[in-house]
């Protein structure tokens, strides 16, 4: 576990806190030490390589129109994952779209990691009625099935990247504040924490600059389990229609658009399809890895 030594106690003679030895070079090892994570390694960075870079360099637009090869099957001529029912080539499409799912998981895992972590922190340190106040609240908003909720606020708001992204942040972060909050609570009574209040630092010292750190390695995890969440909301939303709208792709509205061409062009929703989960199946191998590598070094005992 990270202790930080606050700075300003090193003038008291009586009271000090002790830093722990660094352990993130073990934590590091046994992260590499498990072979699905770094397989959800390898394939997001692959992932987010190929949605960066692969569309410059594919000869077609993902919006360009060639009416002569509409429902081109895979490894036909110049188009190597085939065409879609418009003739736009798919290889460009998947890439393209992938842009935006990836775009809208890693925004939405930031955005409700923050919300969560500060709900969570707040909640945790203060806990009796700051907290019970705070965690019922989430549990309201948790006997909501979340699907419902986002279809809801979807149906409401006019669709696009930014408000799919605040659409999903907004129903994503009650796990992280539940998350927080439960180490919040036990960190608040150890020693380093007790000797900072004792000494007349800040709550919000406290909680920011000596909780927080110390609860670094759950946040990390539920935040990268975050992002698989966020990508297969999106791929939800977008699939039913109150997502990404076209012409822009994204791998949720390209499974609509195949789903009426399953017998004919199956090959429309199996690229997309194993887009998504590929991309959410490395983020959970990920979040795994981080949790099993973070245990020891979050261990208390």
């Amino acid at each position: 576990m990270m202790v930080k030594a606050v700075d300003y106690l090193e003038e008291d003679p009586v009271l000090t806190v002790v830093k722990q030895p660094r352990s993130a070079n073990r934590a590091w090892q046994r992260f590499r030490r498990h072979r699905l994570a770094m397989f959800g390694v390898f394939m997001i960075v692959l992932l987010v390589l190929a949605t960066a870079v692969g569309p410059h360099l594919i000869p077609f637009d993902d919006l360009f129109i060639d009416i002569r090869n509409r429902f081109a099957p895979p490894l036909s001529g110049a188009h190597v994952l085939g065409t879609d029912p418009l003739g736009r080539d798919l290889a460009a499409r998947l890439l393209m779209a992938g842009r935006i799912s990836l775009t809208v998981g890693f925004a939405a895992m930031v955005i409700s990691t923050i919300i969560g972590t500060v709900i969570g922190v707040v909640a945790g340190f203060y806990g009796r009625i700051v907290g019970t106040i705070l965690m019922r609240f989430v549990d309201a908003i948790l006997c909501f099935p979340t699907i419902f909720l986002v279809l809801a606020l979807a149906a409401l708001i006019k669709p696009s990247v930014v408000t799919i992204t605040l659409i999903i942040a907004a129903t994503g972060w009650m796990e992280v504040a539940r998350v927080v909050e439960s180490q919040i609570r036990t960190l608040r009574e150890r020693d380093f924490a007790t000797a900072a209040l004792m000494m007349g630092a800040s709550d919000r010292y406290i909680m920011f600059r000596e909780l927080i750190p110390n609860a670094i390695g759950p946040i990390v995890v539920a935040a990268t389990l975050c992002i698989a969440r966020a990508i297969l909301m999106e791929a939800y939303v977008s699939f039913l229609g109150y997502g990404i709208q076209p012409p822009a792709a994204s791998w949720g509205n390209m499974l609509n658009n195949a789903q009426q061409y399953l017998g004919s062009a199956p090959w429309l929703a199996i690229f997309p399809g194993l887009m998504i989960t590929l991309a959410v199946t490395s983020f959970n191998f990920i979040g795994d890895g981080l949790r099993d590598a973070l245990d020891a070094r979050l261990d208390v005992s």
